[in-house]
């Protein structure tokens, strides 16, 4: 979490759970940019940054869009997936962009138009 703040990162919540999951931490970016964050520690870098199976973004990303419809407000620039990933006696690496979701977001990218994740339509 320090990493994030040194980084002009304001925290919005951590360990926030919703009958869908938990998310790690969901923070503001410097650029107003909401972040759902993942934090996967393990022993090895590669493990870590392989951690974060399909199974796990896909609980991630519902629980994300259960928070987003209870607090719509935080929202202004648009929504990204992020990953921390710890391991050993190396610094943390923030992994902005991680990921993106496949759920009822991925619906919308199907669409002829492309969706900008840094501004969703809503």
């Amino acid at each position: 979490m320090l990493l994030l703040i040194l980084k002009g990162y304001r925290i919005v919540g951590r360990r926030v759970r919703t009958h869908a999951g938990e998310i790690d931490l969901i923070a503001h970016s410097p650029r107003g940019i909401l972040c759902f964050i993942e934090v996967k520690a393990r022993e090895s870098h590669r493990d870590a940054q392989e951690a974060l199976l399909p199974r796990q973004r896909e609980r991630i990303s519902r629980a994300a869009e259960v928070f987003l419809a209870q607090q719509r407000r935080l929202v202004s620039k648009g929504i990204r997936f992020d990953t921390i990933v710890v391991s050993g006696r190396r610094w943390p690496v923030h992994v902005r962009d991680a990921w993106r979701p496949r759920s009822s977001w991925g619906n919308v990218r199907t669409q002829k138009r492309r969706l900008n994740w840094e501004h969703p339509p809503w």
